[in-house]
């Protein structure tokens, strides 16, 4: 911008961009921009706060093509940089001017350009290369949007990787509005780690928070737009009929879905709420330790959502057509192996605990083998899958046969041909007979189960834990009425020790379950859970120790049942138990006859591959079941049927070997190089940002603000610092307060965070207040938050050190330099409105500079500088604005085309797989041209956005014009 150009320049139209912290004029009143994004009609959505007195702290959000003044002019205006008015610094060591470019410095998004990641090491969690290999991966430019398919196996910390990916995309500018969609039983757990580790606040949107939100908004009002951070369940907006315009009218930065191998049934609810966000977000993160069915077009339509040109064929792909979407590891993978050893206890096989059938339960083998399974084939049951179901249900429990005999019997009461149904309606009240009375002394499981929980220490004066699987609700629920009092419970404890947790409970309540058995405060010591337990479920944090009542008879269920305990993060050799039921009926079909070698089977993939999802090849839980069954109808056993599934499955799909067997991790999708990893060396983490900054930590940040901006911090905040362990308490301003508002809201009331905050720079003491709280009986939320970049106190006081100076102010600093030196930022942008090149420029006549931090530090800038209250010639200073501008943007431009490269080489690479693809039926609502305008957006396009920051002048000039 040179000194001829408009002394108020209008705000950018398309190909611009209002960077973050750049100041603006809106009807009359002084702005600082937060935010900036495009919209199809209404030109640049600008997020901002009030910085003038009449509005300070208002947030507000303004459209350039609705602001206009009477007259037609743009009514939103960025200050000219060439009017920019010096001012001298009075403050001690140049505090408040080093703040500010400190300031400016977090506030500029990183470019698109920016590769490297700026925050993996500043958050409370370990600094793990294979955890951030899918940010990695989002930020390499091999897709067009960060999109990708996290697919690590049950346990790797899908849910921290994700953290991380939000993390780097929100200090790209990429992440002010989040939508994260996930089972509703794991609501609170990742609302929970996302804010505790990262400082991402997610407001909870369950079924009954929508609506509270809708009581408390304006009638009418998008329930979505009330908060820029949210996570429901995706059984919350499967019900696109209610939410569907709502959501039809919300662009979001970043969606994620979790589980997402339930979107894949296409026509379904789930599916076809995927294919509603899919086109309306920039950044989409699908995760799913299963995250196909076994068949190819199914798992390309999954692929679709995150790049519709991505696979030509849909019958016919490898996996080098998505590796640019897809990252997938396994516990054994090399990566894996070395950073987890003596991290991360190696579990042992499933112990089978056999428990030979007492006479009552022999009675119903040699009733089911006789009438239901013969040997020799002729079921009483006209369903050839039904005598199985009943086999199955009686492995459970006599309640659960009894339930299955009832429903059966009923529906066969409702058929209108008694002779067809005559012999089965018989045999099924034999059934009933002989189920009907039997009790807890009739269940040789049972015996086992207490016999079992009091030798792994499980009783009334024991801490230790335990979850206990079943397939049956009403096995879990006659566990939890009986198991209690056997281990001795009695009174107030025989209600508390064990909690029931199953699809039929809300989600609210399932929720609940999740963090009373997390908690070590909390009297629960048994959970009895079903599958619904089995998908995304943290239960390692008090427990080591799980129980297989009935076995599931599925390699991928039993793989996820132990994955909930056996995940990064458990402390203690995860122990798991199946309970075997074992008969002397000559032809009955016991536990031993699927169930322990289903055991066996998977224990020895695990070992081996790391997974035992590929053994069938059939990659579904409901399909493994389904297919062994109807093998077992045809007298294959539990090897056979495995054996041959894998090789039908194999020769129909070869592609999914590609994908989700054993690779070598060099090479296959989820190797280093298929996650975009730079470094030949496997283990070498992820490049780092190349991230300016003038303090050195964000404590030093946070200090310095503090006294520049709250000089009397303890008697305007109430202010304690502890020194020793680093401790900040203090009371939060309305402000700060009204910030606040974006956190969870329980955690707002339990921790009282409106009358006094607790918070530290101090990551041990921020991790033991973590601990703390799981071992609380009250509350998993800690008392003490972690200060990372991402905090809304950091952003409160980086946006509080911002305003310290008025409208178009820069200061001058008396600095070790010969001649006075212009500090400029220069920002070129895209379409949409997102930097792709930012440079800190250093301008000293007509030579350039774009280290400035580099002369900051040269000039002697820095906390130990005396401020010696230099008398300036400002004037004069002023007079050099325009001509170090005009340097600045010749220098830009000069040095644009060597930059592009960077963002143009995978842009290329996009537009000839997109030139080959001739399948259109995936791609939803995104055609081809489409995406060749989403590709055209992603370019650099127009004139940089140049601002004068500070002036460096020398001692020595300042007084000489004195």
């Amino acid at each position: 911008m040179t000194a001829q150009q408009s002394s108020r320049q209008p705000a950018r139209g398309a190909g611009t961009s209002l960077p973050p912290g750049a100041q603006i004029v809106v009807r009359d009143e002084e702005w600082l921009v937060k935010n900036v994004t495009r919209t199809d009609h209404d030109g640049d959505r600008i997020e901002a706060v009030g910085i003038s007195e009449f509005v300070r702290d208002q947030e507000a959000v303004f459209f350039t093509g609705l602001e206009l003044t009477r007259d037609g002019a743009p009514g939103i205006e960025l200050m000219d940089p060439a009017k920019t008015t010096l001012i001298s610094d009075d403050s001690p060591n140049f505090r408040r001017s080093r703040l500010f470019l400190e300031a400016i410095l977090r506030k500029t998004p990183l470019p698109q350009s920016e590769r490297g990641l700026a925050l993996a090491d500043s958050f409370l969690l370990d600094s793990l290369p294979y955890q951030q290999r899918p940010a990695q991966l989002a930020l390499s430019g091999r897709n067009l949007r960060p999109r990708m398919l996290i697919a690590d196996v049950v346990g790797l910390g899908k849910t921290l990787e994700i953290g991380l990916t939000l993390a780097e995309l929100i200090r790209r500018g990429r992440g002010e509005r989040i939508l994260v969609v996930t089972p509703q039983h794991v609501l609170e757990q990742f609302q929970h780690e996302l804010w505790t580790r990262f400082a991402i606040p997610l407001i909870r949107l369950d079924s009954a928070g929508i609506e509270r939100i809708q009581r408390e908004i304006p009638a009418g009002r998008n329930p979505f737009t009330f908060f820029k951070r949210v996570i429901v369940s995706i059984d919350t907006l499967k019900n696109t009929d209610q939410y569907k315009h709502h959501l039809e009218h919300i662009r979001w930065d970043a969606v994620v879905i979790d589980e997402s191998h339930n979107l894949i049934n296409r026509g379904s609810l789930r599916n076809q709420l995927a294919q509603l966000l899919a086109p309306q977000t920039d950044a989409l993160i699908l995760a799913s330790a299963t995250p196909h069915n076994g068949n190819a077009r199914s798992f390309a339509e999954l692929i679709a959502l995150l790049d519709p040109a991505a696979i030509r064929d849909p019958e016919r792909y490898s996996a080098d057509d998505i590796k640019h979407l897809f990252i997938r590891r396994t516990k054994v993978s090399a990566e894996v192996r070395e950073k987890m050893s003596g991290q991360w206890a190696d579990r042992g096989p499933s112990e089978s605990v056999h428990c030979a059938a007492t006479p009552a339960e022999e009675k119903i083998f040699e009733e089911l083998a006789q009438v239901w399974l013969p040997a020799e084939g002729g079921s009483v049951s006209e369903v050839p899958l039904f005598p199985y179901t009943l086999l199955k249900s009686f492995l459970s429990s006599h309640a659960a046969l009894n339930s299955t005999v009832d429903t059966r019997i009923k529906t066969l009461e409702k058929k209108d041909d008694p002779e067809a149904t005559g012999a089965e309606l018989a045999a099924l009240q034999r059934l009933r007979e002989l189920s009907a009375g039997l009790t807890e002394q009739d269940s040789a499981k049972f015996a086992a189960l207490v016999e079992q929980l009091k030798a792994i220490g499980v009783g009334p004066r024991s801490e230790t834990r335990v979850v206990v699987f079943s397939e049956r609700v009403q096995t879990l629920e006659w566990l939890r009425s009986a198991v209690p009092a056997a281990l001795g419970f009695k009174g107030k404890a025989l209600e508390e020790a064990a909690r029931v947790m199953h699809g039929g409970l809300s989600d609210e309540q399932q929720m609940q379950c999740v963090e009373d058995f997390g908690l070590a405060d909390t009297p629960v010591r048994i959970l009895f859970t079903g599958d619904v337990a089995s998908e995304g479920v943290n239960l390692h944090r008090q427990c080591h120790q799980l129980i297989h009542y009935d076995v599931p008879w599925s390699l991928i269920r039993i793989e996820q049942r132990n994955g909930r305990i056996d995940r990064y993060g458990q402390v203690h050799k995860p122990q798991f138990r199946a309970l075997i039921l074992t008969s002397e009926v000559d032809g009955a079909k016991d536990d031993r006859t699927v169930a322990e070698r289903l055991l066996e089977r998977e224990h020895e993939a695990h070992c081996s591959l790391g997974t035992a999802e590929a053994v069938s090849g059939l990659y579904r839980a409901e399909a493994e079941e389904k297919s062994l069954i109807q093998d077992l109808l045809k007298g294959r056993t539990v090897d056979e049927s495995l054996q041959h599934t894998a090789e039908e499955a194999g020769g129909a799909d070869d592609f999914l070997a590609d994908f989700f067997a054993q690779v070598d991790d060099t090479t296959g999708p989820g190797s280093d190089a298929s996650a975009a990893s730079s470094a030949s060396d496997e283990s070498s983490a992820p490049p780092k940002a190349d991230v300016p900054r003038l303090f050195t930590t964000t404590r030093e940040f946070v200090d310095e603000a503090v006294r520049e901006v709250f000089p009397d911090a303890q008697q305007s905040l109430g202010m304690d610092r502890d020194p020793e362990n680093g401790l900040i308490s203090f009371k939060p301003p309305v402000d700060l307060v009204h910030r606040l508002k974006a956190l969870p809201p329980d955690y707002r009331r339990e921790q009282r965070l409106s009358e006094r905050l607790l918070v530290t720079l101090n990551r041990k003491l921020a991790d033991r207040a973590l601990v703390r709280a799981r071992e609380s009986g009250t509350s998993s939320w800690p008392e003490i938050s972690l200060l990372t970049d991402l905090h809304p106190v950091v952003e409160w006081l980086t946006d509080k050190v911002l305003v310290k100076l008025g409208r178009q102010e820069a200061p001058v600093i008396t600095a070790d330099v010969e001649a006075p030196v212009y500090l400029v930022q220069g920002i070129y942008s895209n379409a949409q409105g997102r930097p792709t090149v930012v440079k800190w420029m250093a301008v000293t006549g007509e030579e350039v500079t774009d280290d400035m931090v580099g002369i900051l530090r040269q000039a002697g800038v820095g906390p130990t500088m005396a401020n010696p209250l230099e008398r300036h010639d400002v004037d004069g200073l002023r007079a050099g604005i325009p001509d170090a501008l005009e340097a600045a943007e010749t220098f830009l431009s000069r040095h644009s085309s060597e930059w592009d490269k960077a963002l143009l080489a995978p842009i290329e690479e996009y537009r000839q797989r997109l030139g080959k693809w001739e399948q259109p039926t995936l791609a939803g609502e995104e055609t081809k041209d489409e995406l060749s305008r989403l590709a055209d957006s992603l370019l650099t396009t127009g004139r940089p956005m140049l601002r004068v920051l500070a002036v460096l002048d020398s001692a020595h000039g300042s007084a000489a014009q004195a």
